[in-house]
């Protein structure tokens, strides 16, 4: 496909551009991609925003083209370009794209999305395999109707009627746990949210992200918890908010980094002492003599601009360390 594609953009550059929409969507529709995936999909190869409006299932997504899901309730524009999901249909795929005739790629991104779309629609609303990610995605979405998450719960084999947690899995991945699970967790960094009835999960879905944002690989490089939970974390997880990932970090977060770029041993040090007792339990946490770590300190507190000894500037250390890992984009 990517032979054809480079062949046909010698020819035609709006061909070549329409095979390879083809085949992006094929590649998410072969890897059962929920509504959402595919709207941004959409979106992105567009260059514009997308949205799904299907009134009758109740299903409205719309996803900005940097691929940010922002839903609305305003009625799409008669004018903006779009595909029905089926013919003659009222449930439709529109590009927010206004004062210009619909181009090639324009059209194939619709068409391509639109069929993919309306088989999801049809897996997670009709009969579908348990293993459906697609059924993950409805479960999880809190704007989708009660009784189409209590669909999905049963065809995942959940108990509507009982209690369960939602992980957030790095790179993006869901799942969804017995209420009591501690052991057994998946491979990565993973955020754990809170024990919820089934029907409540998109709250413990949007708590196991926020946690996720919490976690370290545990490496040198970044140290820290590999899982966090968010009933761990309280009033904590409200700094979140403060933190855009991928935005220019804060400048204790920049001079971390800065520090970090030149010392090896920087991070895995300072973490110790944020999150032990004692000088001397962080000693024996990194297994040097605190003769030792005294020293690393002193030229830690040289790199960064203020001292990590004092309480008030051990909480900033811990409050930077804690940045750095939400500013992770």
């Amino acid at each position: 496909m990517k032979e054809l594609a480079g062949r046909l953009t010698a020819l035609d550059p709006d061909a070549g551009a329409a095979v390879r929409v083809i085949a992006y969507f094929d590649r998410l529709a072969e890897s059962r991609a929920g509504v959402e995936a595919l709207v941004r999909g959409a979106a992105v190869l567009a260059g514009v925003p997308a949205r799904l409006v299907d009134a009758e299932r109740q299903v409205r997504v719309r996803v900005e083209a940097d691929g940010t899901r922002s839903d609305t309730e305003l009625p799409p524009d008669p004018a903006w370009p779009s595909a029905t999901l089926t013919p003659g249909g009222t449930a439709a795929l529109w590009l927010e794209r206004s004062g210009a005739q619909p181009s090639v790629v324009d059209a194939v991104i619709l068409e391509r999305a639109a069929g993919a779309v309306r088989l999801v629609l049809d897996r997670t609303r009709g009969r579908a395999p348990a293993d459906d990610p697609a059924l993950m995605e409805t479960l999880l979405d809190a704007t989708a109707p009660e009784p189409t998450r209590l669909h999905a719960a049963r065809r995942l084999g959940l108990d509507p009627t009982g209690r369960a947690r939602a992980l957030a899995v790095s790179g993006g991945r869901a799942l969804i746990v017995a209420a009591d699970t501690e052991d057994d967790l998946p491979v990565g960094r993973v955020g754990v949210g809170p024990a919820v009835p089934v029907l409540d999960l998109p709250r413990s879905w949007a708590d196991a992200r926020t946690a996720l944002r919490f976690t370290a690989e545990g490496t040198a490089r970044d140290p820290g918890q590999r899982v966090v939970h968010a009933d761990d974390l309280g009033d904590v997880a409200r700094i979140a908010d403060l933190v855009v990932p991928g935005a220019e970090p804060p400048a204790d977060v920049q001079a971390l980094e800065r520090a970090a770029s030149t010392t090896l041993w920087l991070l895995t040090t300072l973490h110790a002492v944020a999150s032990t007792t004692s000088l001397r339990s962080a000693a024996a946490d990194i297994n040097v003599h605190h003769s030792t770590l005294q020293d690393r300190l002193t030229h830690a507190e040289h790199l960064l601009g203020w001292p990590v000894r004092t309480p008030q500037g051990r909480f900033r250390l811990q409050l930077a360390l804690t940045m750095r890992h939400l500013a992770r984009s």
